[in-house]
């Protein structure tokens, strides 16, 4: 079984692997653990500590310092003597904990229905001719898309016109080849088009965590490890920026699909309801510092699961169900829920999805002329590209991303006179965002 080991380490070692500029390997931080075969090409990530924000709040703050942050790495246990190994390792006085590193794929669809309407259709009704007079393009926006890489000349000739990649802040995992918006045509220039509907001028930033290739893998998927060691580069990104203006937006169209690549739960290693889980931290500590994380609810819904869904309830887990996150839903152009879509109560947090964006529509034509962007894989960039509109005008420092999640929740257009687990809160309602802060703006 392949897991993540979480280190408590010197302040030195653990501000070395924090550093950008510095190379630590695995091997450096590690030593001679008992009972793994540690993976060399992973480089280390920095954890932050989640600490209790001061006075009477569940709100979390995270600590990067040195003394308080741990150092994760990566290797593979045997099955056989899985428990015996993991006890071994977390006998080391350097070991704090033995976390499942899951597969990850991405969420597609099992419907083979037609599409219904055209990615112009999901711009009406985003009103992307409203958010652009309002100055709500996406512009100078980064906009990641965690997922398969973009094909940036593709996207470019059937959106007509130029796509931004911004190569610079781009990332690999290790062992994964190819440059940023340059990748095979595939899911992920999908996510890149459904994007740019409502955020043209996005720059995107293309995070190729379902290119990593390993034993028996299949064309699309990784492992959790890569996206924690994505999830750390955007950090970076993200405090790089100047506070006043600071947006990061990051689109995350995948999930774990199966329990038995995870431990199970209630065991400390598990991932899927464990908040303590080294990728759930790293999620809420990026969200801490002002990115807006926008995760697809996945296609296990009751109505039409994809045949890879093995939760027998709950599907709607790990990141995927974070308190910090967007969960989205998704609903045709119609209005209409698809079957799909995966229904609440999600595992970290009840309260999933929190909304639904469109899917289902002929647009990239990604996977064939008449084949339709589908799944909450289109929906969750839809709501992504939304968000990016938004914060052009908006920085995460004057509408923080739990104030603009919680916007919009409430303007949602609701299905079911409030929150269900059907719809979550609703439908994206950009005309009720718009007049918010339109109000917002003449009150200040």
């Amino acid at each position: 079984m392949r897991v993540l080991i979480q280190l408590r380490l010197s302040a030195d070692l653990v501000a070395a692997v924090a550093d950008p500029a510095t190379t630590v390997a695995s091997a450096d931080v590690a030593g001679d653990l008992p009972g793994i075969v540690l993976d060399r090409s992973f480089a280390p990530v920095a954890v932050p500590r989640p600490v209790p924000a001061a006075g009477e709040t569940d709100q979390l703050t995270y600590s990067m310092a040195p003394a308080d942050a741990s150092v994760v790495v990566r290797g593979e246990i045997a099955d056989a003597d899985l428990a015996a190994d993991v006890s071994r390792l977390t006998g080391s006085p350097v070991v704090t904990g033995v976390f499942a590193d899951p597969v990850i794929e991405t969420s597609l669809t099992c419907g083979g229905g037609p599409a219904v309407g055209t990615w112009h259709d999901v711009g009406t009704l985003l009103r992307s001719g409203d958010l652009a007079a309002a100055g709500m393009d996406g512009r100078a926006v980064a906009l990641a898309i965690v997922d398969s890489g973009i094909n940036a000349a593709r996207v470019a000739q059937v959106r007509g016109g130029q796509v931004t990649i911004d190569k610079a802040r781009s990332w690999n995992p290790a062992g994964v080849t190819g440059t940023a918006g340059e990748f095979p045509v595939a899911h992920g220039s999908m996510c890149a088009f459904d994007a740019l509907i409502a955020a043209p001028q996005a720059s995107l930033i293309d995070i190729p965590v379902l290119q990593s290739k390993r034993q028996g893998s299949t064309v699309m998927d990784g492992l959790l490890s890569d996206a924690l060691a994505g999830y750390a580069h955007l950090h970076t990104v993200l405090t790089d920026q100047p506070a006043a203006t600071r947006a990061l937006v990051i689109s995350n169209s995948w999930g774990s699909f199966a329990p038995s690549w995870d431990f199970p739960v209630g065991q400390p290693g598990n991932y899927s309801d464990n908040p303590s889980h080294p990728f759930n931290v790293i999620v809420g500590s990026l969200e801490a510092a002002g990115a807006d994380i926008i995760f697809a609810a996945g296609n296990c819904g009751r109505d039409c699961p994809d045949d890879r869904c093995a939760f027998t309830d709950r599907p709607i887990g790990g990141a995927n169900s974070h308190p910090s996150v967007l969960a989205i839903g998704g609903v045709d152009t119609k209005g209409q829920r698809v079957g799909y879509s995966s229904q609440g109560p999600g595992r970290l947090t009840a309260r999933k999805p929190d909304i639904c964006g469109y899917t289902h529509f002929l647009g990239s034509t990604a996977f064939g002329a008449t084949e339709p962007d589908t799944g909450t894989s289109a929906a969750c960039p839809v709501a992504a590209g939304l968000v990016a509109a938004i914060r052009t005008a908006w920085s995460a420092t004057e509408l923080p991303p739990a104030q603009l999640r919680a916007l919009l929740q409430r303007t949602a257009t609701a299905q079911a006179g409030g929150f269900d687990y059907d719809y979550g809160y609703g439908i994206a309602n950009v005309g009720a965002v718009l007049a918010e802060l339109e109000r917002s703006t003449t009150r200040a």
